[in-house]
Formats: C-alpha cells, structure tokens, sequence
C-alpha cells in the first residue's frame, strides 16, 4: 500500500488550529475514561521481559493477488480490539482510524477510540523524534500532532497516543505493553491503481524510535529484529526477536550506511537468465507495504525488453486487454507454475557482509508473475519512474517463498527460500 518513495513523514506541531482544538475538546467531553491499570500492567510485563529472549509470531492473511495486500491483527486498548493493519517495513509510525472520525476510509471495523489520558504530548521523545528538523512550536503543547503522506497518495493526519497491546510471546507470557500509535482521525486514500485497500491502520516496522518494534526493544521485550515470510499462495507470518531462525541458514548483507532511515542492502546489479543486464549501482530498498517490485525506467525497459524477447521466443502472445498489470500475455494456464515455466529467473546482486564477494537475491517467476482472472500471466514488476520512485524498491511479490529478517541491532538484512509454513518455533531457553 504504501508506494515507493516511502513515507514523507511531518509531524505537523503547527496545525493546531481551532478546528483541532475543537476536536480534542471534544474528545475530552465524549470520553472521560481514567485508569491506572495500564501503566501498572505495563510496568509489571516490563520487569518480566528484561531478558530479550521471546519473540512474537503473527499470521499473515492476504496475498498479492487478486486481494492486493497482506495484514495482520493486532488487538490494542482495554478491553482490546482487534484491529487489521497492512505491516509497513518502509514507515514508522503505527496509526490506526481513530473515532470520531472527521474523514475516514473504507475499514474491516469500526474506528478506533483513544483515552484521553494517555495522549502524547509534544515534549515526548517519541514525538521529538518523529519532528523534522525544523523548529515547531505548537499551539496545544500537550498534544503531539502528525500528519504523515505517503508516494502512493495515501495519507493520515492525527496525534499521538498511548495504548495497550494484546501480545503472544513464544514464551508463553502475554504481557500488555504501553506502547505510542497515531490516532488517525482525517484520512485520504490513495488513487493509485494497484494500492487501495480497506484497512484499520498501519503498522509501521521501519527503523525509527516511533515503530512499534522500536518501542518494544527500547522497553525490553524483544530483540530489534522484524521478519516476514509470505507464503506464495497467500498468508505466512510476520515476527519480532531474533530467536526463531538459524543465522547460518541465511545468506546476509549489510544494511547500507547512505541509506539509514530504509532497509537498503545498497546498490544492486541486475541479473536476468543467471547473465548480468549490464544494469548496476541500483539503489534498491525492501518495502512490505508496496504489493509490487519496482525498478528505474532504465533498468524495467531493459528487463522487459530481455522478458518480451524470452516470451516470443516461446510463441507466447501479449495480452493486450488484460488491464491486471501494464504488461500481460496471454494462456490460458491452469496456473501461475505451469505459466512460470516459460519464464527465467531475475536476481539482485548485493555485496557480503564483508564487502568482498557478491550474494544474490533470487527471484523465480512464480515471485514476479501473476496470474490473472482471464488465466493470462502478468509481469509483477513496474516502472518505479512513473510512479516517482527514488528508489528501486523489492515489494511483497519478491518476497514471495522467502524469510526475510532485518536485524537493526546488527544492521543486517538476511534471506533464504522457505515454505513459510508452519509457523517457526522459539529457540530460547525459558529462565
């Protein structure tokens, strides 16, 4: 959902205008709830998780196609909720719809309502790190305003608050952290064609001090750690903590240093057919809001060019009225193997961990192709110049078949094929 570029996140510190005002003190005369129950839950699940060695598994529903999208549940307030939000490694900030809503999407359930006691106010660190390097002064100091768009034309505008999470260790604990989201009460789709969905939220895993994995390590629950395995044919899991997966399993580079607000394993080199393209130093992300890969104009003509001519040279017909994806051909096949077998693998070749050899990150057909509701097969990946990318950008597609783990604490990216099923298990031993 959220395309390219990434997020341009502003925190707003000076929109507290009087249409704002008027909607907190709304809020403070529609919701009067005080408690001291959080702070003490979330106290007491602090004390209990100082050791780092759980981790939290979260099934993954959807898939790239036809449903557009992946997300998870989260269930968040007291009583908790449950909630459908899209997991965004290319943002930070988690927001859900929040009630009353002055404008509000297509959602899976009813916005969500905050407590007006645990407001963040602008002081806060965590809005101190989400302010861009400008110096704000706010109307209302005791609320910390956001407004964050997204490339893909989506955006949200709210505040800062706190709530309590509902989570699963696999340890057994199920602790309730107090942890900051953003109360989305204005909201504007995006009119994107391929990244429109109903959601409640985001949930925001990128690498700043505001996402909720930050928030959690920071507080001692689990390793800085994020990774997601999305099943071909939809679903898989998403996870926190470093303890469900073999290091040495997994083929890793470094995160790359020019580009420290994204998960970047650096610039790349275009391989197609297991032969370079000659396309190299392509400034490439991974991002599991955006459903599809995207290159540079220069690198998409040069592969579409070298798919078109493999595709021909097979006798395979393009699909001119198949509006799916821009490029379709036409089958029918019975299914997206049986169309993968006319096509060759891509791959991305990234440095080592210790800069001397090369690694490659695989994509097989069935993790750049389609199948369409007429049975002809597409091409997963765009022109990311279009669609005014400044990145090329790994999307949900080509992560298809994949464990893929984003160790901040390491500043490492890791990969290896996998089935994504069953879900893996702790390899921590319980103390």
């Amino acid at each position: 959902m959220l395309l390219l570029q990434l997020l341009q996140l502003v925190l707003l510190l000076s929109l507290c205008e009087l249409s704002s005002s008027s909607y907190v003190d709304h809020q403070h005369q529609q919701n009067g709830r005080k408690s001291v129950q959080p702070i003490t839950e979330a106290i007491s699940s602090l004390l209990l998780n100082r050791d780092n060695k759980s981790s939290i598994v979260f099934p993954i529903d959807g898939n790239v196609y036809p449903t557009g999208f992946y997300n998870v549940t989260l269930h968040i307030g007291e009583p908790s909720k449950p909630y459908f939000l899209d997991p965004d490694t290319g943002s930070d900030l988690t927001w859900l719809q929040c009630e009353p809503c002055l404008a509000c999407t297509e959602a899976p359930h009813p916005p969500y309502t905050h407590n007006n006691d645990y407001v963040v106010p602008s002081e806060d660190p965590l809005c101190k790190s989400l302010q861009p390097p400008c110096d704000y002064k706010c109307k209302t100091p005791s609320r910390c305003d956001y407004e964050i768009k997204y490339a893909d034309g989506l955006s949200s505008r709210g505040f800062l608050v706190k709530d309590l999470f509902s989570l699963n260790f696999t340890g057994g604990k199920r602790p309730k952290p107090l942890l900051a989201l953003g109360c989305g009460y204005d909201q504007t789709p995006g009119p994107g064609p391929y990244h429109h969905h109903p959601s409640d939220g985001m949930l925001g895993l990128g690498k700043g001090k505001s996402s909720i994995l930050s928030q959690l390590s920071e507080q001692g629950y689990v390793r800085n750690v994020v990774g997601h395995c999305f099943k071909g044919q939809g679903g898989g899991y998403l996870f926190f903590g470093d303890d469900l997966y073999n290091h040495s399993r997994l083929s890793w580079t470094r995160m790359s240093p020019k580009h420290p607000e994204h998960y970047s394993p650096g610039d790349a080199e275009l391989i197609f057919g297991g032969k370079t393209t000659g396309i190299k130093k392509l400034r490439t992300i991974f991002d599991s809001g955006t459903s599809y890969t995207y290159l540079d104009s220069h690198a998409y003509g040069t592969l579409t060019d070298l798919v078109k001519k493999e595709a021909s040279e097979k006798e395979l017909t393009v699909a001119e009225n198949d509006q799916a994806l821009p490029l379709c051909w036409e089958g029918p096949f019975e299914s997206l193997q049986e169309a993968s077998k006319y096509f060759k693998p891509i791959a991305l070749s990234f440095n080592s961990t210790d800069g001397k050899d090369r690694i490659e990150y695989e994509v097989p057909p069935d993790a750049y192709l389609i199948l369409s509701d007429f049975k002809n097969v597409c091409m997963g990946v765009l022109n990311g110049t279009e669609e005014g990318a400044t990145f090329n950008i790994i999307g949900d597609i080509s992560m298809q078949g994949k464990m893929v783990i984003f160790d901040n604490d390491n500043q490492l990216i890791g990969w290896h094929s996998d089935k994504c099923d069953p879900f893996p298990k702790s390899k921590a031993v319980s103390i």
